[in-house]
This record gives structure tokens, C-alpha cells and sequence, in this order.
């Protein structure tokens, strides 16, 4: 199969297992990617900004937001540990799967069906045992399917027009989310009907997708597995594969510093600005975040293709991110936010699409795209699922205040960490 998505004799499809490619998709390749990534979006950020909160509050039938966060926590936290094995298993399964449907579909399927399955019977629980469990089996089945969605990047994407694509991978990001709590808050839907619409509109989009091809591989082309390899080769010395190391090191920083400046927002307008009117201001402030989202991920992700670069477009996202974070530290106020917002999501826009290009690069072997993004994709789950917890402590030990510049320091120290790259300029 060639990187475009056309089938080529078995013989050259045997080889684009593991070649790099070279040809350039299309603008069909472009569109089913983009609407799986929207309804993964919608399906994953609709329940951790909204539903999941409301329906955690509704069963502790308190307002103390202390309370609330602290438990929202402690599930996202539990599901971060699922993310974790989850995302590199899952990804060195891909690679070594010889399905007729090739390596990845299969478990792009098999991914948004647990997915979408486990957000119905969410949708449905009032304990929070049950809670937990279901949003765990929720985010794993979301962890099986962004493995393998994102691995075709490297798969049938070339160097050249990896940070385009990579664009349409973070765009639908910011869509998704204001989509759906648009859905969920304009329409009134309840608890179960909210999951329920999440996981329909889920399978939709990503259904598309399975009908790109995807390469086939053979049974010996497979190297020698056991248990122990599988387990010893989920550790990637940074020592001998330094570039990915510090990749790592800054995506856990930066989404780590995104994600304390963005997951406590509607606490923060309800207690921190005292705002009435708190859930209809953050919808504001995700619409200017989006839009700003949105244009940095296409603009700088197609321009980092044009010139061949990299880490300057990181490290300047990185900064702008910072930077919005320590203004809205100073001047707490609902008019800052909003220009906050449009730095953030220039920034985050800008590192989603150049970082995942950047981390294509840098993987360690092509035989094991699917694991080593799975690692690298840790890096982004952990982070959006700890951060409630820990930005909590924060506000209870310095404010809201010192969230932000803890936001901001982290997200600085992301832009140092890719400055250490050698392989990609």
C-alpha cells in the first residue's frame, strides 16, 4: 500500500510495512482522519470538562468544589495508571498484528467499540465505584484506538507533510470539545443521553477511517516475542535514544502545564472571579481557545513542513503558553482570561501539530512506531488526568494564583527540554 492509501501489488505492500513513505496523501486521507480525531475528541473532552464533573457532583450532593475536584481527581488519576499500560501494550500489539485488515484497523475498531460501549454504561452508574470503573474502561478503550490511530502517521505519512496532518490531528481537538459541550448544554441533555450521544457520534466519525487501507503483515516478518521482550522493550533508554528522551521529557511538561491552566478554568471563574454566570464565560473562553487552537495548528504545523523545522515552532509555543499562564496569574480577571485563552490556544495549537510531527522523527525503530507512540502518548493522557488533583492541592496551598505559575513554569520548562534535540532541527 502506498503512503496515499492505494493499494500496490502484495509485494510493495509487504515492503510500506516498514518503509518510510514518500507519497503524499490526499485530501480524502486527510478528511476521514480528521473526522475520527473529532469524534474521539468530542467523545474523550466532553465528559472530562462537563459530564463526568456534573455527574461526580451529582452523587456527592455537595458544593464544595474542594470535594468535587478532589474526587474527580482521584478517578482521573486511577484512569491515568490504565493510560499508562494501556497506550504502550496496545501500540506493540498493533505492530505486530497480521490481520487481513492490516495492523492498525482492527484495533481502531476494536478501540472506539470499547470506547463508545463503556461511555453508554457510564452513562448509567450512580456510585462511584462504578464511576470509576466505567470511565477507566472508557479511557482505555480510547488509549486502544488513539494508539493506532496515531501510529498511522508514521505509518503512511511523510516527513514532509507530517506537520500538516499533524494539524488536522489537533484541530478537531479544539472543535470537538466546544462541540460537544455545546450538544450537552444548548440541547439540556442528561447524564446517560450525554454519554450516550458522545459514544454514537464516536463510532460515526471514526467509521470513515476503516476503509483507508492499511498495510498487511506477514507472519514471519514478525520478529521473535515473549512476554519478557514485550515488557523489556516498553523501556526506552533516553541515555541510548537520547532525541526521544528529551521529546518525552518536554510533551509531559508542556501538556502538564496546558493542562493546569485549562482543567480547573470553570472552578476558577465560579470561585476564584466569583462569576454567576460561570458555565456560559467558559464557553466563551473555549470558543476564542478553539479558534486560536484551530488556525496555529493548520498555519504552523504546514509552515513547519515548509521549512523543515521543528523545534523553534515548539519552543515558541511552549512560551506562548507560559506566558498566558503567568498573565492570568497577575491580573485575575474575566477580560484577561479571554486574552489568556487566545495565547493558550495559539500555543497548544502550534505544539500539537509540530510535536507530533517532531516525535515521529525521533522514533527509535520502524518496526515499533505503534509502541513508541504509545509512549509518547502517555505523555499526553497522564498529564490531562492528573492534573485536576494536583491543580486542587495547588489552589489549596497557594491559590489559583499559583496554579497559573506553576502552569507557566512547567510549560517553560518544556520548551528548554526540546531545545535538546539534535536529529530534528
Amino acid at each position: 500500500m502506498s503512503a496515499d492509501g492505494v493499494t500496490a501489488s502484495g509485494a510493495s505492500t509487504t515492503v510500506a510495512v516498514f518503509a518510510e513513505p514518500v507519497r503524499r496523501v490526499g485530501g480524502g486521507w486527510i478528511a476521514a482522519f480528521a473526522l475520527a480525531w473529532f469524534g474521539v475528541w468530542m467523545a474523550q473532552l466532553t465528559p472530562v470538562q462537563l459530564l463526568l464533573p456534573a455527574q461526580i457532583q451529582d452523587r456527592l450532593k455537595t458544593d464544595d468544589w474542594v470535594q468535587n475536584v478532589i474526587a474527580f481527581g482521584i478517578i482521573s488519576g486511577i484512569s491515568a495508571l490504565c493510560a499508562i499500560v494501556a497506550f504502550p501494550v496496545t501500540g506493540a500489539l498493533s505492530d505486530r498484528t497480521t490481520s487481513r485488515f492490516g495492523r492498525r484497523r482492527p484495533w481502531i475498531a476494536a478501540g472506539a467499540a470499547i470506547f463508545a460501549l463503556s461511555l453508554l454504561l457510564l452513562g448509567l452508574q450512580t456510585t462511584m465505584v462504578g464511576i470509576g470503573v466505567f470511565w477507566c474502561l472508557a479511557l482505555i478503550g480510547f488509549c486502544v484506538l488513539t494508539a493506532a490511530l496515531t501510529a498511522t502517521i508514521s505509518d503512511q505519512i511523510p516527513v514532509d507533510q507530517r506537520g500538516y496532518v499533524s494539524g488536522w490531528l489537533s484541530a478537531p481537538q479544539a472543535v470537538g470539545t466546544i462541540a460537544g459541550i455545546m450538544l450537552v448544554t444548548l440541547l439540556a441533555l442528561g447524564t446517560f443521553i450525554g454519554y450516550t450521544a458522545m459514544a454514537v457520534l464516536l463510532v460515526i466519525f471514526v467509521i470513515p477511517f476503516l476503509f483507508i487501507p492499511d498495510a498487511v503483515l506477514r507472519p514471519e516478518q514478525r520478529a521473535p516475542w515473549s512476554l519478557r521482550v514485550m515488557i523489556d522493550s516498553l523501556w526506552i533508554s533516553p541515555k541510548r535514544y537520547p532525541d526521544f528522551g528529551w521529546t518525552l521529557l518536554s510533551r509531559v511538561l508542556v501538556n502538564f502545564g496546558n493542562a493546569f491552566g485549562t482543567s480547573l478554568l470553570l472552578y476558577f471563574l465560579e470561585f476564584g472571579l466569583g462569576d454567576k454566570h460561570a458555565q456560559d464565560d467558559l464557553i466563551v473562553l473555549v470558543l476564542i481557545y478553539m479558534v486560536f487552537v484551530i488556525l496555529a495548528a493548520l498555519v504552523f504545523g504546514r509552515l513547519s513542513d515548509a521549512l523543515g523545522r521543528r523545534k523553534a515552532f515548539v519552543f515558541l509555543a511552549s512560551s506562548l503558553q507560559a506566558l498566558a499562564a503567568i498573565i492570568l496569574a497577575i491580573v485575575p480577571l474575566f477580560s484577561v482570561a479571554m486574552v489568556a485563552a487566545g495565547l493558550l490556544g495559539l500555543g497548544y495549537g502550534c505544539f500539537l501539530a509540530v510535536d507530533q510531527a517532531l516525535a515521529t522523527q525521533v522514533l527509535p525503530d520502524p518496526e515499533t512506531r505503534g509502541k513508541d507512540l504509545g509512549i509518547m502518548n502517555i505523555a499526553t493522557a497522564v498529564p490531562q488526568a492528573a492534573a485536576p488533583l494536583l491543580g486542587a492541592f495547588l489552589v489549596f496551598v497557594a491559590g489559583f494564583a499559583g496554579l497559573f505559575f506553576t502552569a507557566a513554569v512547567f510549560a517553560f520548562a518544556g520548551a528548554l527540554a526540546v531545545s535538546r534535540v539534535k536529529a530534528v532541527r
